[in-house]
């Protein structure tokens, strides 16, 4: 990940881009009026994010950014009503859950407070233990994963494949899956 945000820093502008339309977003998702176009503005660059950090399996984003997808999601689906529009159909839908409610009530939504936890423990148990190696962000670190597990050969290799050597992860996953078949 370290070496894809250096490729990335030396692209000059596009990097700076980035950050600028990130922090646009962000300004347009404070203010109730413009929430919308930030919600729009911030789902491809959240969705970049959460696709990198799933394939690199880069841990400081790994968990955090799908459940920011699905925050954006949420806001884009609350304001389904302004975006309507921009879909290709001719009927708009009337199902009570897509239109905003005349009065809202006081009371606490303990329905969609338990599908919020629901999903979010989901995503917390399938990023966490998903894979059952990664790269970590230090060799140290890497190394750690591997004490006491039975791998400790096979993983220390796998680990100076990746920091040491700087080979790509696919292959270092590949050869930590053959050294441990054979062992």
């Amino acid at each position: 990940m370290g070496a894809y945000l250096e490729a990335l820093h030396h692209t000059g502008f596009y990097y700076t881009f980035i950050g600028v339309a990130q922090v646009l977003a962000a300004i347009l998702l404070i203010f109730p009026r413009t929430v919308t176009l930030g919600a729009l503005l911030y789902l491809p660059i959240i969705v970049n994010i959460w696709l990198l950090s799933y394939a690199v399996r880069f841990e400081g984003s790994f968990v955090t950014s799908p459940l920011m997808v699905l925050a954006n999601l949420y806001i884009l689906a609350w304001n389904y009503d302004k975006l309507k529009y921009l879909f290709p159909f001719r009927k708009y839908s009337t199902i009570g859950i897509i239109e905003r409610p005349k009065k809202y009530e006081n009371k606490f939504p303990f329905l969609f407070f338990a599908g919020v936890v629901l999903t979010s423990t989901l995503f917390v148990f399938i990023f966490q233990f998903g894979y059952e190696i990664m790269p970590r962000n230090s060799l140290s670190d890497c190394k750690a994963q591997f004490e006491n597990t039975g791998n400790e050969v096979a993983g220390y290799a796998f680990c100076e494949c990746i920091h040491a050597s700087g080979f790509p992860l696919d292959g270092c996953v590949e050869a930590f899956e053959r050294a441990k078949d054979n062992r």
